[in-house]
């Protein structure tokens, strides 16, 4: 590394790096939180070692970034991942290593902000149709009257 690269790399921590999700959101890097745990499952002796699995914190209630009918939806479509305060709690330990757990955290995030973007069609409520309302009843009267011939009292002759 030369003297202008290193330079460089002691410039960028104090830069805030955005993330893109979609074409309108981009969500600072600075407002995702992430720790790092022991993970179950593969890894074998390493799993005891090493802390390879990822808890990702975003808060989608007082993110800047975005809009507030998406972080709304985002809030209920994450379900039981959120937290009373409104963050989102995303724990990724499927691979071995640290950094695909980290890239497969976000890319969940990422993935459930997209869905959140998406507005829902309104309901339009509509009216049933007469001639559907009257073949109904028209149903309803026939097989009353197959019913009520079962119903006759039997003669005894």
């Amino acid at each position: 590394m030369r003297g202008n690269e290193r330079d460089l790399d002691r410039a960028r921590p104090n830069e805030s790096v955005m993330l893109c999700v979609t074409d309108a959101i981009a969500i600072d890097e600075t407002e995702l939180s992430e720790s790092f745990v022991r993970a179950s499952g593969p890894g074998g002796q390493n799993v005891n070692k090493v802390s390879s699995a990822v808890q990702l914190r975003f808060d989608a209630r007082h993110s800047p970034s975005l809009p507030n009918d998406v972080a709304v939806r985002l809030m209920r479509l994450a379900g039981k991942r959120l937290t009373k305060e409104g963050v989102i709690v995303i724990v990724a330990q499927q691979h071995r290593d640290q950094t695909r757990n980290r890239d497969d955290a976000r890319e969940r995030l990422f993935d459930l902000i997209r869905q959140a973007v998406v507005k829902p069609k309104p309901r339009r409520a509509t009216k049933v149709p007469k001639a559907a309302k009257r073949q109904r009843l028209e149903a309803k009267r026939h097989r009353a009257g197959i019913k009520s011939l079962r119903r006759g009292k039997p003669s005894f002759d």
